[in-house]
């Protein structure tokens, strides 16, 4: 599986409406994605739920992990984004 590391970029961090985005996006794909922050256990990106689960905040580092490279790019684009602008 390939993964990458992205700081989270929304500023009131990975909360319910990036956490909506982020999660549509991985259902939309219909590829497994997991989402973690560091030295914490992965989450199934595809749950918004989950997503909050982790208590990531703006400029909090996670690690984006799928097998398929074009929706890790995506999905990593996502959280670096400010997803309540």
């Amino acid at each position: 599986m390939a993964s990458t590391t992205v700081t989270v970029g929304s500023s009131v961090g990975l909360h319910a409406r990036p956490a909506a985005l982020i999660a549509e996006a991985v259902a939309a794909a219909g590829v497994p994605v997991t989402i973690a922050v560091a030295g914490g256990d992965p989450v199934d990106a595809a749950s918004s739920l989950m997503i909050m689960t982790l208590g990531a905040g703006q400029g909090t580092e996670v690690e984006i992990t799928s097998d398929d490279e074009a929706t890790l790019a995506k999905i990593a684009e996502l959280v670096a984004s400010d997803l309540d602008a």
